[in-house]
């Protein structure tokens, strides 16, 4: 009997992109494991969330989709940066991903002490420093009180990332967002419109840089009210 023909893998970049994409379909089961850990922790942790002083406004967690994991190996070729099968867990950071979102930019200080305690303990490890992106000058100085590398960036961008793992020698990574509500609202647009790749549109360029300027005023101005409300609460009960 004639043995049927064989049919060759398929060559050069899509067959790189295949076996990447595979590799990554073979961890979601633990990736997704993690994140759920660390959403959960965070997300539902007493001290964020106790009643009548919830820190953690919401959360959410995602699994990067195959098709835009896809489309960012095509990017890394592009930029001379080619993701492999070998690297893949190291360049690519983001796989799994939490983000918790508050309202309050003062509140941030008991969401990184949450994440750093854990951090103490054994618990996780960070991939590398945690970083605030911020392109707004006060902000950045806000988050120099803390243990993070701090880079003002010409976007309109503002978040704290930190890059989690179970140990350090894991390949499982969960990348932390930690911003607040007007900066996820900033952040939800823009990635519609602007991401991943910008938009040619001059009216949106700018339209979305304005939006930041009114997301940032409005940040300060929440700030202001709940200092005013918790000095006219400590008054009230003297």
């Amino acid at each position: 009997m004639t043995a049927e023909p064989t049919i060759p893998p398929p060559a050069g970049d899509h067959a790189d992109d295949a076996r990447i994409l595979g590799r990554y379909n073979e961890m979601k089961h633990d990736l997704k494991i993690f994140m759920d850990g660390v959403l959960h922790y965070l997300g539902d942790h007493p001290e964020l969330r106790a009643s009548g002083r919830e820190i953690v406004h919401s959360y959410k967690c995602r699994l990067k989709d195959p098709e835009h994991l896809r489309a960012k190996l095509a990017r890394k070729r592009a930029e001379g940066k080619p993701i492999s099968y070998g690297n893949l867990f190291d360049r690519v950071t983001d796989l799994a991903g939490v983000r918790i979102i508050h309202l309050f930019q003062e509140q941030f200080e008991q969401i990184d002490g949450v994440i750093r305690r854990k951090i103490k303990a054994g618990d996780w490890v960070l991939g590398e420093r945690a970083t605030a992106y911020t392109w707004d000058p006060e902000t950045a100085v806000f988050f120099r009180n803390f243990n993070l590398e701090v880079v003002q960036k010409p976007t309109s961008y503002t978040s704290v990332h930190y890059l989690i793992r179970p140990r350090s020698d894991s390949p499982l990574c969960c990348e932390v967002q930690v911003r607040t509500l007007f900066e996820e609202i900033w952040g939800e647009v823009d990635h519609q419109i602007n991401y991943p790749i910008p938009t040619t549109n001059l009216a949106c360029r700018e339209q979305i840089q304005v939006l930041s300027k009114i997301v940032g005023a409005g940040s300060r101005l929440l700030d202001s009210l709940h200092r005013v409300h918790q000095d006219h609460i400590k008054n009230t009960n003297r």
